[in-house]
């Protein structure tokens, strides 16, 4: 006899700081380390780094998106764990401040200067590309 998969996945998102998400969703898009991983109830167990990007939630119809610094995700069939370094709605983003940061890494990136530590410029420029893209989905 087959077994039933769930119908739905329980969700929980933490940082350092606090529980930034918990309830019961339909679908989980996280950034992998190596790309994007969609979640579906009854998804094979699997443990992956995080990389800086969107975390996209379905459930009832609508669609939720949250910034996501590194961490890390468990998926078992019925429960997707995140440990993120930072989460953010896009409420909590300053989008302001997200443009000025992209723009300052894109000018190290063009102008590259000797002291450059492009790894550091690289996380920058995807942390604010990630934060912009949360803020862009919200007002649709």
């Amino acid at each position: 006899m087959a077994e039933k998969l769930p119908g739905k996945i329980n969700l929980e998102i933490v940082t350092p700081e606090r529980q930034f998400f918990c309830g019961e969703v339909d679908a989980v898009t996280v950034p992998g380390i190596q790309g994007y991983l969609g979640i579906l109830p009854g998804h094979a167990p699997l443990l992956s780094e995080l990389k800086n990007g969107v975390i996209t939630v379905e459930g009832d119809g609508a669609k939720q998106r949250f910034f996501c610094g590194w961490g890390f995700v468990e998926v078992l069939s019925d429960r997707v764990s995140i440990l993120a370094e930072v989460a953010e709605a896009s409420g909590q983003i300053d989008a302001e401040s997200a443009r000025k940061d992209r723009e300052k890494a894109e000018g190290l990136f063009r102008s590259r200067p000797e002291d450059t530590d492009y790894k550091q410029a690289l996380n920058l420029w995807e942390q604010a590309v990630a934060r912009l893209e949360v803020v862009e989905s919200s007002k649709d």
